[in-house]
Parts: C-alpha cells; sequence; structure tokens
C-alpha cells in the first residue's frame, strides 16, 4: 500500500521509535518505586508511555497512588537509575540508520519531535552520532501542550517549513499518533511496547513491523 501523499518531511518520535529506552526507564521506574516501598504494575507503566511527566505521567501515578504519593522522588529517582542502566549508551531501534540514509539520499527534511527533554536527545541521539542527521528537535519545554495535543508535531512542521499535511510522523505510542493525527500528518505507527488498538489503526495510515518497512514505502516513492 503506497502512502497517501507525497512525503515532504518526516517527524520522528524518539524514545521506542529511534532508541530502545522505553524498556530501561519501566525497568528504572519500577525499580526506584519498589525502592519506595510500592509496586509499579506494568499497565501503569503503559499509561505512562507517551507523556511528559509533568503533562501526564505524574497524573497516571497520582491516580493509582493516591495525591500523596512522592512522584518527584520517584522521577528523580528512577532518571539516576535510568542512566546507571544507559551508562554505556542505548541503542538504535532497527532500521534507524537505513531510514535516514534515504531521506538524506533524497533531500528529504527530518526533525524529532519528543515528550523528552532536550539533554537526553542529546544523550540518546548524540552517542550515535545522528544529530546532525535533524533539521530540527522539538523537545519537551518547547511547546505549550503536550502529546496527546498536536502542538509538538505542529512546532516540527513550523520549524521544517513544511506543511503537516505533506509530512509523515512515525511513532510508537498512543498518544504520540494521537498528536501527530490531530496535527494532520500522515501517520504510521512502530509498535514497541504498546500493542496498536483499533483506534490506532483507524488514525494511521500504516501499522509498520519496524523502520526497514518504512524505509521500503519511502524507497516506492516517486523521486
Amino acid at each position: 500500500m503506497a502512502l497517501p501523499r507525497t512525503v515532504k518531511a518526516v517527524v520522528f518520535d524518539m524514545d521506542g521509535l529511534l532508541v530502545d529506552t522505553e524498556v530501561l526507564y519501566c525497568e528504572a521506574l519500577t525499580a526506584e518505586a519498589a525502592a519506595m516501598g510500592y509496586e509499579l504494575p506494568v499497565e501503569v507503566l503503559k499509561r505512562m508511555i507517551g507523556h511528559t511527566w509533568a503533562g501526564g505521567s505524574a497524573g497516571v501515578l497520582k491516580d493509582h497512588f493516591g495525591e500523596a504519593f512522592d512522584t518527584d522522588a520517584l522521577r528523580d529517582g528512577s532518571i539516576a537509575r535510568f542512566y546507571e542502566l544507559a551508562e554505556g549508551g542505548v541503542s538504535l531501534k532497527a532500521g534507524v540508520r537505513e531510514v535516514l540514509e534515504v531521506l538524506v539520499a533524497r533531500k528529504i527534511p527530518r526533525a524529532i519531535a519528543t515528550s523528552s527533554r532536550r539533554t537526553e536527545v542529546e544523550h540518546h541521539i548524540g552517542h550515535h552520532g545522528l544529530l546532525d542527521s535533524f533539521q530540527a528537535i522539538v523537545a519537551s519545554g518547547d511547546y505549550p501542550r503536550p502529546k496527546p495535543n498536536p502542538d509538538p508535531y505542529l512546532l516540527a512542521a513550523e520549524r521544517l517549513g513544511v506543511d503537516p499535511a505533506a509530512c509523515l510522523a512515525l511513532e510508537d505510542s498512543h498518544n504520540g499518533v494521537r498528536a501527530a493525527h490531530a496535527a494532520g500528518m500522515m501517520t504510521i505507527m512502530v509498535p514497541d511496547i504498546l500493542d496498536p488498538t483499533e483506534e490506532m489503526h483507524s488514525l494511521c495510515v500504516r501499522i509498520a513491523r519496524d523502520l526497514h518497512e518504512v524505509r521500503g514505502l519511502l524507497e516506492a516513492q516517486p523521486k
């Protein structure tokens, strides 16, 4: 199946899409919660994926544990644990370099739109020497409303100078898909921890098994 429109730019999520960080974040959060005397269920962790901390994850935790739960302590402790786990860097997801090669060769602009902080983008993507592969980076703090609002994707399109309708958004999370679709972008979900739901199928032009499949779709476009 071909993409519905010619792709003039591609906007990537980061965690779980470009880098294999979601599993490490979940491990760090679970370990820190246990150290605080709490059991953090997998279903609660899944509800946190695709959120900024202040814009959603903290609320998910308070919904589960109660308003008195110290979300700041969990956040700070889990970040420290994450960087211990990721001391040697985080792995790229399958197909990242290959899809970027196609986009570079075709002179299609590229951006990152993430719920993570810019320091994390610099750490995770910079470790692989790929920061210069993106003309724009939109991170937490750059936009007024986080995913699932369209703001991160609309800002990415603005910084690239491309109409959102001509952009392809690549996401692994449900909130990310909702944000990209709300921005009017062609959206492909490449599942990581979260499985695609009926809603995701309705919002996406495709559910892809990995970025190699996305590369094939881009290569099939007329030059």
